[in-house]
């Protein structure tokens, strides 16, 4: 692959942004500026409504929070009513560190057309901090959150009846990816380091021997944890030996993240600076978690309501506070906090702007004096954790590190993992390139341009991909013993994609449900590993949600011309019911499809069996559990399988379990989909415990 020119590089990736954002924003307009009622919006998984301010407080740099639950107004009997303390919300697809608009929740079965600029007016962007069963907690922006006419005035004090919460698009991810795009394509050929050359094809890996075991300096490292496999101690060696770049390569369940946590032991012994990167908290937060007991000193940036708990010590929230500087902090946060009190006692008009313009000078000064605590405890860290974008954030503003270790660095845009990269010296980039890359919503972002060897692909290519076809594999070293999965069920996927290099080891090689540390039965569905129920011959045909009843939302708009499976959800649900009554417990199943329309036709078993999980294939990534149930959903007479075609993806839906994998779909019309498809179904006709369903079956299911 030929070097890529940096500036051109650069500025095919900021107009592909600029695309891929306008496309988010166009589809948050859409559907927020349609007729859809707000219930609509909420079973769809963009909104949530009927709220209202159930309490308010200062947090993390000043910003005020919301805590929004359900209205008890509108609570009937058997909700859990009780008053909007104490009821729950309804089910709802808003997360933490989700960018939303709380506003004015508009009248029910209103047909104007909504502009979100023109909902900001009475309301206020904001993150969502907290997700709790009985309320949402969101951190709102500062630009309005001062002003009575808007903002919090505008949402707490009368101005606003019911409220409700629309997710928006990211925008401040997409301004960091630009402003760190802007700073490369503005760079001269002079301060391009050998790092930043390296990465780009225009100069070459420093060598690393190639016998790093027999190796003087790195065949004699002294192992934290011996119990390291030879794969991850190779991985190890090669990333301490490696000058500038490092890929660690980690199929499902080979152990990345235990390889990481050494890696990071063993730098810090180097006395090296390390920034920890990944493209979400949920990522972070696990290595965290992992790097706790060694009690190394490691600071975690990023709002502390969206951190685990078990992660809250090292965030800069809880450090500020507990710092000698934090004292002051906190004096002022107090204040702040009296303030808000206040507002909500006051009816006096002059009063409350005098307050309010109290509030905006205690902000300055809470943040003036925040800012320095946190400079002071970053730049004496050896270890920062942060989001990729969180890395663009003011506390680390010109601070430099020895190394940059990304995770899921398979699943990140490029553009997001340069924003650590720049303060780097040298990279290790872990993942698995054969599962799937970060979702792209612009079509034009796929579009290869002309002498796209020299400015690069489009945003689906990552980092890490880039990389492996600009320097080969030279760069990458693969993890190879998996923990996860019965060996029945890890063989395809290590034949097919992994050079068949996997080993599943010992204690998982043969484990099955019916070994499982609760009594299960010992039958058919608790001793077999690999399950195929084939739906050949027609009788279970797929279904395309093109629209729901009239009135309600569009589903083509969410699910894009999504398909569903009545017959195959039937089968789903009885196979089910058969592991819970040889005695699974639903939280150890989950079942999971690549299509959100299949999802809502299996959606009563939530209620049937509490615990249970369901899933898209996309959102179970990272995920595992003991029995998973994959409906493939495609019967057609065409053959056509659509995006089941992606070996990514199914490579995600196959590696998922730890004891059973049940697949359930039609092979006539999968195997007609691609090579690797047919390959598959001819695997499980060959391997599984196939069996072939009647539509006589489902009457009880």
């Amino acid at each position: 692959m030929a070097p890529v020119d940096i500036p051109s590089f650069a500025g095919r990736q900021l107009s592909l942004l600029a695309a891929e954002l306008e496309a988010e924003m166009a589809e948050t307009a859409t559907l927020v500026g349609g007729a859809h009622s707000p219930s609509a919006l909420q079973r769809a998984g963009v909104a949530l409504a009927n709220l209202v301010v159930s309490a308010q407080r200062t947090g993390f740099g000043g910003k005020t929070v919301l805590e929004l639950g359900p209205d008890a107004a509108i609570i009937t009997s058997g909700s859990g009513g009780g008053g909007s303390g104490n009821a729950e919300l309804p089910e709802h697809g808003i997360r933490t560190g989700d960018i939303v608009l709380v506003s004015e929740q508009p009248a029910s079965g209103s047909a104007r057309k909504r502009e979100v600029r023109e909902m900001e007016k009475k309301g206020a962007r904001g993150v969502v901090t907290r997700v709790a069963r009985n309320f949402v907690g969101v951190a709102l922006n500062e630009d309005k959150e001062d002003r009575e006419d808007g903002g919090v005035g505008g949402l707490v004090n009368g101005g606003a009846g019911r409220l409700w919460i629309v997710k928006l698009a990211d925008e401040v991810t997409y301004k960091r990816m630009k402003d760190t795009m802007g700073r490369l394509q503005k760079m001269t050929a002079a301060e391009h380091s050998i790092f930043i050359r390296v990465l780009f094809g225009q100069s070459t890996p420093s060598p690393v021997p190639v016998d790093l075991k027999g190796d003087e300096e790195y065949g004699k490292v002294e192992w934290v944890d011996p119990t390291l496999n030879e794969s991850q101690k190779d991985a190890i060696r090669f990333a301490l030996a490696s000058k500038e770049i490092a890929l660690i390569h980690g199929p499902p369940g080979t152990g990345k993240t235990h390889t990481l946590i050494e890696l990071i032991l063993q730098l810090l012994r180097r006395d090296q600076r390390i920034l920890v990167c990944g493209p979400s908290n949920i990522s972070v937060d696990n290595i965290v978690e992992r790097l706790s007991p060694h009690k190394v000193p490691i600071i975690r940036l990023g709002h502390p309501a969206r951190l685990l708990p078990s992660v809250l010590n090292h965030s800069l929230d809880v450090l500020t506070r507990t710092s000698e500087a934090g004292e002051i902090v906190k004096d002022v946060r107090a204040e702040m906090d009296a303030k808000q009190a206040s507002i909500r006692k006051t009816r006096n008009g002059k009063e409350r702007r005098a307050i309010y313009a109290d509030l905006k000078e205690l902000r300055k000064e809470y943040r003036e004096r925040e800012r320095k605590c946190v400079s002071n405890l970053v730049r004496g860290s050896k270890v920062v954790l942060s989001t990729l974008h969180g890395a663009g954030g003011f506390q680390l503003r010109n601070e430099e590190f020895d190394v940059v270790i990304i995770d899921e660095a398979s699943q990140a845009l490029e553009a997001q993992c340069w924003v650590p990269l720049l303060s780097a010296k040298k990279a290790v980039c872990a993942g698995d390139h054969l599962q799937l890359p970060p979702t792209i919503k612009s079509l034009n972002s796929k579009i290869k341009p002309k002498g796209a060897g020299a400015i690069g692909g489009g945003l689906e290519t990552t980092l890490f991909d880039r990389l492996l076809k600009l320097h080969g594999q030279g760069i990458k070293r693969m993890l190879t013993t998996q923990y996860r999965m019965h060996e029945k069920i890890m063989q395809f996927p290590s034949d097919e994609l992994y050079e068949s290099k996997l080993v599943a080891a010992e204690f998982v090689k043969e484990r099955l449900l019916k070994d499982l540390p609760y009594k299960v039965e010992d039958n058919d569905d608790t001793s077999e590993p690999l399950i195929f129920i084939d739906t050949q011959g027609g009788d279970f045909p797929e279904r395309t949600e093109d629209e729901d009843t009239a009135g309600k939302l569009t589903k083509s708009m969410l699910y894009g011309e999504s398909k569903s499976n009545e017959h195959e959800a039937a089968l789903v649900r009885q196979h089910v019911r058969r592991l819970v009554d040889s005695g699974v417990k639903p939280e150890d199943i989950a079942v999971v499809t690549p299509y959100n329309a299949q999802l809502s036709v299996l959606a009563p078993l939530k209620e049937a069996y509490p615990g249970i999980e369901l899933g898209s294939v996309d959102g179970f990534q990272g995920r595992e559990k003991e029995a998973v149930i994959v409906s493939l959903v495609r019967s057609n007479s065409e053959g056509e399988v659509g995006f089941l075609g992606e070996k990514r993806r199914l490579n995600v839906a196959m590696t998922r379990p730890k004891r059973s994998l049940t697949v359930i779909g039609d092979s006539e019309t999968v195997k007609k989909g691609s090579k690797f498809l047919s390959r598959w179904m001819a695997f499980l006709e060959d391997n599984a415990d196939l069996r072939y369903p009647d539509l006589a079956s489902l009457e009880e299911a």
